[in-house]
């Protein structure tokens, strides 16, 4: 058998982890998309609509899409931000604010299994390959 790329790899990992946090997020009515927008709203302040996407790496479509679901769950709120009328805000509601929080221990958990199973030199390896790899992408150094 063929040795696998390193794309593959990271790919089929993520898929698995992917499946993983759905199956999660399922139990609750929810997906892996929702669980991590709610991750990404400050559960104080609320975030800019306009934030949102480029911190994730979403499309404004499907980012749109999903906003728009999770305001129809009773999970976010949209108000006027104070400090920039033309920009919304994205606020938790009370519900939203309970499923962040088994959203984050959701991935807390995997967190603590992966560290668990994998010592900490090798997750530290894993980080810095992990790390060039984007970097690599992010500077545009694989294809000119």
């Amino acid at each position: 058998m063929k040795e696998k790329t390193i794309d593959y790899v990271l790919r089929a990992t993520w898929m698995a982890i992917a499946k993983m946090y759905n199956e999660e997020a399922g139990k609750q009515g929810s997906t892996m998309a929702t669980g991590f927008i709610l991750l990404n709203i400050d559960p104080e302040k609320g975030t800019p609509s306009t934030s949102l996407g480029p911190e994730m790496g979403m499309e404004a479509t499907s980012l749109s899409r999903t906003l728009k679901n999770m305001e129809n769950k009773g999970l976010i709120s949209r108000e006027k931000n104070p400090e920039d009328g033309r920009s919304v805000l994205i606020k938790l509601t009370k519900f939203g604010l309970e499923m962040r929080d088994y959203s984050k221990q959701v991935v807390l958990k995997f967190d603590e299994k992966v560290k668990e199973n994998v010592s900490t030199e090798d997750l530290q390896t894993f980080k810095k390959v992990s790390n060039t790899i984007s970097d690599l992408i992010a500077n545009r150094k694989i294809y000119n």
